[in-house]
């Protein structure tokens, strides 16, 4: 097992890796909105998505892997009504290649985040 370590997405707040790569294969820790400096995003569902996204991204690349290559996604949400908005950021960056997903409504996360999402991906 390799942990993934970036500094172009925001430190684990608690004792876990941002990341772990087993064979070939690379688990993201669930992301929040967290900006590189550890601060909440301001702003709507959208642009905490959007956060998220780019940590995942950051996530992904360090460990060798891309958004074309994640096979499972989980979409964890405050709110089932900001479900289609979700969607609509996610759609953005899973729009040709679209892997397994679930999606579900939590009582609350970390930092009262709105939205946290982490994926399996294989690495190149």
């Amino acid at each position: 097992m390799k942990a993934i370590q970036t500094n172009q997405a925001p430190a684990a707040i608690g004792p876990y890796s941002q990341g772990i790569v087993v064979n070939n294969l690379v688990f993201s820790s669930g992301q929040i909105p967290l900006t590189i400096e550890g601060t909440m995003v301001a702003g709507d569902i959208k642009d905490q998505t959007h956060q998220v996204f780019q940590n995942l991204q950051a996530v992904l690349s360090e460990a060798g892997a891309s958004f074309e290559t994640v096979v499972k996604a989980t979409v964890f949400i405050k709110d089932m009504n900001d479900f289609a908005a979700v969607n609509e950021v996610y759609g953005e960056y899973f729009n040709v290649h679209k892997p397994a997903r679930s999606c579900v409504e939590v009582a609350r996360l970390p930092k009262d985040a709105l939205v946290e999402i982490e994926v399996v991906a294989l690495v190149k």
